[in-house]
């Protein structure tokens, strides 16, 4: 068997859908035991293959279109303090088995670098997905979706702003059409919003949420090496249970309650396993692999698998705006990283 065979297979093995209630859960956790044993041997290797490498950057997009998809099927039968509570507890009941050796070895390295540990933790885990999930009330899976795409350029620009990166012309023409994209998309191609600031509060509650995945990826970089990424992974879930379990609390007294049923149930164990244990560690060994910038433009394919995703199974369509924002989005990032090198 060659090695892209292997690979493969190793990210074979879905739930299949007549899967009854009770054995779910434990095939689901010996689904993300196999596959975390995968990606930690991962980590030890200090170069991986080519396909192995597009494999990690392709999957955590394609996991993470799922999760809009999902938190907009639920957004009536779960509130957002809940689902992103109840998401991070199955992940962290996941990882931990794993993660708990290595993140005892690193206490002092966490407590060295405590305040970034914090702030990753804060704005990548807890605010982002919360925001996410709030905006999802208000607006379609395809727009938050196609909000991703504007990752990239907020990237680029808060490495201006914050790391001294040197912008060329043409990346701030490009970071002009980006915005033009990203505004097109929030104004629904209807202009004359702009002027009476009428924009759609779920849009920008994601767009927020944008911005706190930018800062998340950045701030990743500032972590050294020498943190075991899956022990790392899971010291941050265990930070966002704490900062989310008062949230949730304040949203029980305040009456908001999930309509528990098989169908949220299984929402709940699709956005606490695929989006988050695996497409997380994915995502920061891609980061630590292949550098912010190229693994942040993998999160381009976000729109292709969402708005597939959001018209089978929520019935969206797709309209023209979405058309030339995303082509706005994509050529702005084109002309940005002319000069940019991961």
């Amino acid at each position: 068997m060659s090695a892209s065979s292997r690979d493969a297979d190793a990210w074979g093995g879905m739930v299949s859908d007549d899967q009854p209630m009770t054995g779910l859960l434990g095939k689901s956790c010996s689904i993300v035991h196999h596959k975390l044993a995968y990606t930690m041997r991962l980590m030890q290797k200090p170069a991986v293959s080519p396909f192995t490498l597009y494999l990690i950057l392709i999957l955590p997009p394609l996991f993470w279109a799922g999760n809009f998809v999902v938190g907009r099927a639920v957004h009536t039968d779960i509130p957002p303090f809940t689902l992103s509570l109840g998401r991070w507890v199955i992940a962290l009941l996941c990882i931990l088995p794993f993660a708990w050796p290595t993140m005892r070895r690193d206490l002092p390295l966490y407590w060295q670098y405590r305040w970034r540990l914090l702030a990753v933790s804060v704005v990548g885990v807890a605010a982002f997905n919360t925001l996410v999930y709030s905006g999802l009330h208000h607006t379609t899976a395809t727009n938050g979706i196609l909000l991703n795409s504007c990752i990239p350029i907020l990237i680029l620009l808060f490495g201006a702003m914050f790391y001294r990166l040197r912008l060329h012309p043409l990346q701030l023409l490009g970071l002009a059409l980006s915005f033009f994209g990203v505004l097109t998309i929030i104004l629904h191609g209807e202009w004359e919003r702009l002027l009476s600031l009428a924009f759609s509060s779920g849009d920008l509650v994601i767009f927020t949420a944008m911005i706190c995945w930018a800062l998340y990826t950045l701030w990743l970089r500032d972590l050294p090496a020498s943190i075991h990424r899956l022990g790392l992974m899971g010291a941050q879930i265990l930070v966002a249970v704490i900062v989310l379990l008062p949230l949730f609390i304040w949203e029980q007294a305040h009456g908001q309650h999930a309509r528990w049923g098989q169908e949220t149930w299984l929402a709940l164990a699709y956005v606490g396993i695929f989006p988050s244990v695996i497409a997380y560690t994915l995502y920061t060994i891609g980061v630590e692999k292949a550098g912010a910038a190229r693994a942040g433009l993998f999160i381009h394919l976000m729109p292709v698998f969402g708005s597939l995703l959001s018209v089978i199974f929520l019935g969206e369509h797709l309209h023209l705006f979405h058309a030339i924002g995303i082509a706005a989005i994509l050529g702005g990032l084109a002309l940005s990283n002319r000069h940019q090198h991961p």
